[in-house]
C-alpha cells in the first residue's frame, strides 16, 4: 500500500492491484520495494513486451520466482476483492468472474489461492464458502450481454426485434 501510494501520489484503490496493470504494480513492488531479484533476461523481456503477459507466462510456467510471487499476490488480492463484492451484493446464487484476466489464469485461480482469499471474511466466511464461483471463459460475455440488453431495449421502444419477430394484433 505504501509503495503504491508513493508511486501514484495519493489514494490507492483495489483497481491499482486487481486489474491488468495491477500485476505489473505488484511485480514492481516486489522488485523495488522488497528487493527481489530480477534477472537481466527477465528485465529485457519485460522491457520488450507487455509486462503483464510476460509475468503471467513465466509465472504459470514456473520459470521465475518473482513472477510467481507477483501472481500469487495478484490472485490473492483478486480473490479478496471478489469476496468483498460478493458480500456487498449478497450474491447467494453465485459469483461469475469474467473479463480478460480470469480466462488467461484459470489454472492459477483453481489452485486454492483465490478461494482462500475469497472466503477469508471472518464471521461471514460461511456465506462465501457455500457460494458457487464460476470463471466465464467467453471473453466477449460483457459485450454480448450489453448488445442483448440494447437489442431488448430497442425492441421495447420500437416494438420491433430482428431476433424475436412479432406483430401487434
Amino acid at each position: 500500500m505504501r509503495y503504491l501510494k508513493q508511486k501514484y501520489n495519493g489514494r490507492i484503490s483495489y483497481d491499482r492491484v486487481v486489474t491488468g496493470p495491477g500485476l505489473t504494480n505488484i511485480y514492481e513492488f516486489l522488485r523495488q520495494g522488497r528487493g527481489m531479484e530480477e534477472p537481466a533476461w527477465l528485465a529485457a523481456r519485460i522491457a520488450a513486451k507487455d509486462p503483464n503477459a510476460v509475468i503471467t507466462e513465466l509465472s504459470l510456467a514456473g520459470k521465475s520466482e518473482i513472477c510467481a510471487k507477483a501472481m500469487d499476490m495478484f490472485v490473492s488480492a483478486y480473490g479478496a476483492e471478489a469476496g468483498n463484492l460478493a458480500l456487498k451484493a449478497l450474491s447467494l446464487g453465485g459469483l461469475y468472474v469474467g473479463g480478460g484476466i480470469a480466462p488467461r489464469i484459470v489454472e492459477k485461480l483453481k489452485d486454492g489461492t483465490f478461494m482462500k482469499a475469497f472466503t477469508d471474511k471472518g464471521r461471514l466466511s460461511q456465506l462465501l464458502i457455500n457460494m458457487p464461483v464460476r470463471i466465464v471463459l467467453e471473453s466477449r460475455a460483457a459485450l454480448l450481454g450489453a448488445a442483448a440488453y440494447a437489442e431488448a431495449r430497442a425492441a421495447e421502444l420500437s416494438g420491433i426485434s430482428p431476433r424475436a419477430a412479432s406483430v401487434n394484433i
